[in-house]
């Protein structure tokens, strides 16, 4: 991802990113503010995509639901995923470590980033499942990495996938997801 052109960006690195007020992402040296677009429909689904993780990982006691926690990939790129599960987590205010499943739900404004950018960089650092949700359309595609890059597994509006994480698996419905949304 990093090219040549790179030397002619601005480059921040986490020391900037700790000093920044709102709420940004960096991503290889590169600040993009958060979406000011967190409707309730996005609310709603970030919400019962977190209950669904929970309830599923109560049987799991290594790995653990998370919304919207910082994940700190290296000095000059920071994250924050809609929803997330981290295995072996240590108890730090923000993650060092590579998720195993991301959710993202997309809005107009991040449509490009959530699916091309960090689509990369999350395969790029090993996240076995990368789950793209559309609202607006109610359907969730599911990707997993497959020689360093993902692959479609499906596309879901309701029914049910298995994830298989390094310390579990659990059934995931998606079925809830998008009603009354």
């Amino acid at each position: 991802m990093k090219s040549h052109y790179r030397k002619y960006l601005p480059g921040y690195s986490y020391e900037d990113y700790k000093e920044w007020v709102g709420e940004w992402e960096l991503i290889y040296g590169i600040p993009y503010a958060m979406s000011g677009v967190n409707s309730t429909t996005h609310q709603d689904i970030k919400s019962k995509i977190i209950f669904e993780l929970i309830v599923k990982l109560k049987v799991c006691r290594e790995c653990k639901a998370l919304s919207e926690v910082d994940w700190i990939v290296d000095d000059d790129t920071i994250v924050r995923a809609d929803s997330m599960v981290v295995c072996d987590l240590r108890d730090e205010n923000h993650i060092s470590k590579a998720p195993e499943l991301i959710f993202e739900v997309l809005s107009p404004p991040t449509l490009k980033k959530d699916r091309d950018l960090k689509s990369l960089l999350y395969a790029q650092n090993g996240v076995k499942y990368y789950v793209l949700l559309e609202a607006d359309e109610k359907f969730a595609e599911v990707y997993i990495l497959q020689d360093n890059k993902y692959i479609l597994e499906g596309v879901f509006k309701r029914g049910e996938y298995n994830f298989k994480l390094s310390r579990c698996s659990f059934l995931f419905s998606f079925r809830d997801i998008f009603t009354d949304v």
